[in-house]
């Protein structure tokens, strides 16, 4: 992740530090660097790049490399969390049972939990224990990286007079995910935030819901699968 572009961005915004988006003010840390003491580094080599008092949300990227290192590393967000260095702490491409570890452990659960979602990969069993246990879940890849070419997107994106990116988004948000659209034009980022005047019926819902393929369906390999 670019560091310290993202820090400038908020620096640069006029914005008030607050008031910026936490999804802007955001970080991970990658499998190498997972462990008590790194983590504790990483956090504070981060906050030196992007240059800002707090980070408002920072994640564990993904399950690798085995049990007692995502339970350290854990561990170590929390505490940097507790010394107001970070502000919201969660996982990426967690499954059940790595958060279960959390829980046995004794921890508290992360807030965030993001992972590839979208009608053709909709993770069901994750993302069911995830609302359950009240749990956000981000929703990367919701724009299924512009393959549009299912008739039914065409078809929905006909009946509510939307791009189909915007009835992929608005599917998400229907759901309660918190959608992770990319773009680098500023009209796509635009017009890919323009979907809260319109609501997809529950029975096109249930039409997209049905697209679901499993992990036949993931656009890339899935580390929710990780022991």
């Amino acid at each position: 992740m670019n560091e310290a572009a993202m820090g400038k961005a908020v620096r640069d915004s006029g914005v008030k530090r607050e008031e910026v988006l936490s999804s802007l003010a955001a970080s991970k840390i990658w499998y190498p660097d997972y462990g008590y003491e790194s983590t504790l580094l990483c956090v504070d080599d981060s906050l030196e790049k992007i240059g800002l008092e707090y980070i408002d949300l920072y994640l564990i990227h993904s399950p690798e490399t085995g049990k007692q290192s995502r339970l350290d590393t854990w561990r170590a967000l929390i505490e940097q969390r507790n010394r107001g260095k970070l502000r919201t702490i969660g996982v990426s491409n967690f499954n059940v049972k790595h958060i279960e570890e959390i829980r046995e452990a004794c921890l508290e659960l992360p807030a965030v939990n993001q992972m590839e979602i979208h009608p053709y990969c909709q993770n069901r069993p994750i993302v069911e224990y995830c609302k359950k246990n009240g749990i956000v879940l981000q929703a990367y890849c919701p724009l299924i990286r512009g393959q549009f070419d299912n008739p039914l997107f065409v078809e929905l994106a006909d009946k509510y007079k939307k791009t189909i990116a915007q009835v992929l988004v608005r599917w998400s948000l229907q759901h309660g995910f918190s959608p992770l659209p990319k773009s680098s034009r500023a009209h796509r980022i635009k017009e890919n935030a323009d979907v809260h005047d319109f609501e997809i019926s529950d029975e096109d819902i249930a039409r997209l819901d049905a697209l679901d393929k499993g992990d036949d369906g993931a656009l890339e390999w899935n580390p929710i699968h990780v022991d």
